[in-house]
């Protein structure tokens, strides 16, 4: 894990749009954070419903210290709040995740999605205008056609370049709960969108209908046991995805067997140990997200205190398990009454599925190297991450002495977590949000 301790850092706040001091705070917590197949351009969304684009420099050779930083390209508004006035709820603007297309032509395209309403947005760049119209003049007017004399041939000017983003597509009223999580199909025709009890399957095309791949929804919803927590495709088969959920279980479906997929192919589940049984045992089992090995061939999970590996031929345990930090497992009663039991800590793999990383509290974020076994814990914060400063490893010490570099864990800030974190597909590049704060890191460049 030595090249991990090395990372620099580079911080962004987002640009906040004109809001009051009071709400700017609120609006501006990121909620996503998603680079595109290339990695050449990171989009973070919030609270406020506002998508920042950033993207890489291009490599100098002038100033090769400042090679692949990243700086904002676009910002647009996704989402804005609404409500509901036959069910009198307001829908959050909150972005709850962001899904790049892969590049097809020079746009970009992207689904970004709240609680109701998945939007796909097109993000291209304008460096020339036309002028010379025959029936409008300059400004945009329309002409008198009786001082028309003579006809024009429009040509294009250069201007200064322009990143517009507009929306193509946008697919709503398809979900009666919160959507928690969107993926695109290997495909590339097709998306899904999943809420706490369904499943739609969407095509790019075609906004006013969708298919219902899974429904656990009961018919007496006193009877409801667990809900549907995070959903996404294999990487590689369109027929295949899987979907955790609040029990601590995934199931992975073929959409070939039927049209609904409420009967499970395979069904991975670790059974409890009974001497761990507690109150708390059922909240911290809850799945918080799901994602496939850029392989396909292993399912990583996290929960609230490890993240575990499966194997998509071993359904009975994880091949690995990972402890994030135990060392919260005595604090639990305390988490639970001030609601931080409930977060919903994310978790990514890096390029070539060897290591994997995840958030804490405190701001730590903490990585797991599967072929050395070693972990190392990095903390995102603004006191020790100037630029190309170099991280050093965090430790918490459980009771006793504690030593001279170590962090106590009574002194944990729980207010400051790492919910959101996301990998360059194929460079030791991080994204890391700490609320409304962005760091990227990269690897030490000797």
């Amino acid at each position: 894990m030595k090249c991990f301790s090395r990372y620099l850092p580079y911080l962004f706040r987002p640009p906040g749009a004109l809001r009051s001091a009071s709400c700017h705070a609120e609006a501006d917590i990121i909620s996503t954070v998603e680079f595109n197949h290339t990695g050449e351009l990171l989009a973070t969304g919030d609270k406020g419903g506002r998508v920042v684009i950033f993207q890489r420099e291009q490599e100098s050779k002038n100033q090769p210290h400042r090679r692949g930083e990243y700086n904002v390209y676009s910002t647009f508004q996704s989402h804005e709040p609404e409500f509901d006035y036959l069910k009198s709820l307001e829908i959050e603007e909150k972005i709850n995740k962001i899904r790049w297309l892969p590049q097809q032509n020079a746009a970009y395209f992207l689904l970004s999605t709240n609680d109701k309403t998945v939007k796909l947005w097109k993000v291209s760049e304008r460096d020339k205008r036309p002028e010379g119209y025959n029936l409008k003049d300059e400004d945009g007017r329309l002409r008198d056609p009786s001082m028309i004399t003579m006809l024009r041939v429009p040509v294009l000017r250069p201007m200064d370049l322009m990143v517009e983003a507009t929306p193509r597509r946008v697919f709503a009223n398809a979900h009666t709960y919160h959507i928690n999580s969107i993926s695109v199909n290997s495909d590339y025709e097709t998306y899904m969108s999943a809420d706490d009890l369904r499943i739609n399957l969407w095509n790019f095309e075609i906004t006013n209908q969708s298919f219902n791949i899974v429904d656990i929804k009961p018919a007496n919803m006193e009877e409801l046991t667990e809900v549907i927590t995070a959903a996404e495709f294999h990487p590689h088969h369109c027929n295949t995805f899987v979907y955790s959920s609040s029990k601590g279980t995934i199931r992975l479906c073929d959409m070939r067997t039927a049209a609904l997929c409420d009967r499970h192919a395979k069904f991975f589940e670790e059974p409890e140990d009974p001497s761990n049984r507690s109150f708390f045992s059922e909240i911290i089992s809850s799945i918080s997200d799901v994602k496939f090995s850029h392989s396909g061939r292993y399912i990583m999970t996290r929960d609230y205190l490890t993240v575990k590996v499966w194997d998509l031929n071993m359904e009975n345990r994880p091949i690995e398990t990972y402890q994030v930090h135990d060392y919260l497992r005595s604090k639990l009663c305390s988490l639970y009454e001030n609601d931080c039991i409930f977060d919903k800590f994310e978790c990514v793999w890096n390029g070539s599925d060897s290591v994997i990383m995840t958030g804490s509290y405190n701001n730590f974020f903490r990585m797991f190297d599967r072929n050395t076994k070693r972990d190392v814990t990095l903390e995102a914060s603004r006191e020790n991450s100037k630029p190309r400063a170099i991280l050093k490893p965090r430790k918490v010490c459980v009771g006793g002495k504690r030593r001279k570099d170590e962090i106590s864990v009574d002194s944990l800030d729980f207010s400051k977590k790492i919910l959101h974190t996301a990998w360059h597909p194929s460079e030791n590049i991080i994204a890391v949000a700490a609320t409304n704060n962005l760091y990227i890191f990269q690897d030490k460049v000797n």
